[in-house]
């Protein structure tokens, strides 16, 4: 089935549909819960209330054109894992104080699996993770961040340059661990 098929049958209640929508975006869907929340349970449970979600609203979603099915569901993600944390109060932001800027090269990530990348993802503070994600992989403005999250523009900035750097320094010292073997 094409995604354009997949939604009409969504949206006229046809179960083969549904499973395909659900083994089409389930990979994804989960891998973006995971680096919002950390935790593979939570991220199980984000997973079903997005596709639920997504089955009851499915007649509000239209049709882009191929992968705007995908990002119609990662926006679904997206709120559901930032409102799970919020709920949670768990959705907590460092402060935001100014940071220098630093004169070191970003690391090269050429050579770092994906896997390695998104564990270091998530084991960022969650306010660093949450603003990181926005930024980087929902394409969000710090405007835009900080209308959704309820903070200032500078946090997010402040937010996201701590991320980056903590990321730095993971990956410069998950390299230096490589290199010595």
């Amino acid at each position: 089935m094409t995604e354009q098929q997949i939604v009409n049958g969504v949206k006229n209640g046809d179960q083969k549909a549904m499973r395909e929508m659900y083994d089409l975006l389930a990979g994804s869907v989960m891998a973006t819960a995971m680096r919002y929340l950390a935790d593979r349970d939570e991220s199980r449970d984000v997973l079903q209330e997005c596709f639920l979600k997504a089955f009851t609203r499915i007649s509000e979603f239209v049709y882009r054109g191929q992968g705007s099915l995908q990002a119609w569901m990662n926006r679904i993600v997206a709120n559901e894992s930032i409102n799970r944390l919020r709920r949670q109060s768990r959705l907590v932001f460092l402060d935001e104080t100014k940071m220098e800027m630093s004169d070191e090269e970003p690391p090269d990530v050429n050579h770092v699996p994906p896997e390695e990348i998104n564990r270091m993802i998530t084991s960022l503070p969650t306010g660093y993770r949450i603003v990181f994600n926005q930024f980087v992989f929902e394409h969000k403005s710090h405007k835009e961040i900080a209308q959704e999250l309820g903070i200032k523009e500078n946090s997010s900035a402040s937010q996201l340059l701590r991320a980056k750097r903590l990321m730095a320094k993971m990956i410069h010292q998950y390299q230096q661990e490589h290199d010595e073997r």
